[in-house]
């Protein structure tokens, strides 16, 4: 006990300052989380006790986050229901006359081979005379011809990144360089006008977003501000007994923490109940089409995506509203 009580002694004062101002770090640290995890209760309990006003405000944020995020759903499934369209966006190689099979096979090949192509179909001269045939009607009249009088046909179906009109344009200009293509065919039209279209309910969907995110920054606001105003008289004694702004604004952003993440959840509900309510007479005509297609909605990144910018909307605007309205309020 006496050598414990010479080691005590022997400390400098320096050392017994360093270790106590790093528990004195500790407590203030383990007091903040303390105060945020009550701050966090006590907002989620204010917001349960108003039922009806919190379920109404999160209900109008959750129709605004809906509305961008079900029609970025939309066009996501529109773009995945064009790529099916594959046949609008080939290219069609005529190729001479004097071309060979062999020929064909070598030159559908090289083509295969290519990065810019991800698919290649060759249709023989008897194939093609065959599909004529079929639709046409004119079989007894073609048969009486000598010779087939249709050239070797190749498919080319473009890879993903090169569907652009522009690629596509460079691509089909090389096609109809080749010794062996007699005509190179693809309707640019079609191409463009899929192209721009999709690209325009892509920028229409970007500037909905952003408008409906102001709508719901000023929501929050509002709501924000009005329970400002209902603890109007609170605030002012608070602030008296010495309270600082960082400690009474707390509160008022966890509130609109918690409005982001409702209104988000609400939004993904909202989006996944339409999506389930349309799928069943999307199914029924695509059948109609021969077509497996299904609705696509929205990914596990998608769905956190939409909820993290639902959160990030509620902090700004609880913060800029609260920010705004607390420094008006001075206790006389």
């Amino acid at each position: 006990m006496v050598k414990k009580k010479q080691r005590i002694e022997k400390k400098s004062p320096e050392k017994r300052g360093a270790s106590s101002q790093k528990v004195g770090i500790v407590s203030r640290l383990k007091m903040l989380i303390h105060l945020h995890r009550q701050e966090v209760r006590n907002s989620f309990k204010g917001m349960v006790k108003t039922p009806i006003s919190s379920f109404m405000t999160l209900a109008v944020l959750g129709i605004a986050l809906a509305l961008p995020g079900g029609l970025q759903v939309v066009l996501k499934n529109s773009n995945m229901l064009s790529e099916g369209w594959d046949g609008a966006s080939r290219f069609s190689l005529y190729l001479e006359q004097s071309v060979t099979d062999d020929v064909a096979t070598s030159l559908s090949n090289r083509l295969k081979a290519r990065s810019d192509v991800a698919e290649v179909e060759l249709i023989s001269r008897q194939q093609a005379l065959d599909e004529f045939q079929d639709s046409s009607g004119l079989g007894d009249a073609l048969e009486q011809l000598e010779e087939n009088p249709l050239p070797i046909v190749l498919e080319i179906l473009p890879a993903t990144n090169y569907s652009t009109p522009e690629a596509s344009q460079a691509m089909l200009k090389e096609f109809r360089k080749l010794p062996e293509v007699e005509l190179a065919q693809l309707d640019m039209q079609w191409v463009k006008r899929l192209y721009y279209l999709i690209d325009l309910a892509d920028r229409a969907v970007f500037a909905l977003s952003l408008l409906l995110g102001l709508a719901v920054l000023l929501i929050v606001g509002n709501t924000i501000r009005l329970a400002i105003q209902n603890r109007r008289e609170e605030i002012e004694i608070i602030k008296l007994i010495g309270a600082t702004n960082a400690f009474i604004r707390r509160p008022f952003l966890y509130t609109g923490l918690w409005y982001g993440i409702g209104g988000g959840l609400f939004a993904v509900i909202l989006i996944g109940a339409s999506l389930w309510w349309l799928s069943d007479p999307v199914s029924q005509l695509a059948g109609l089409y021969d077509s497996g297609y299904r609705l696509t909605g929205l990914s596990f990144k998608e769905t956190f995506e939409l909820i993290g910018f639902s959160t990030f909307l509620g902090l700004t605007g609880s913060w800029i509203s609260v920010t705004r309205h607390l420094s008006r309020i001075n206790p006389t």
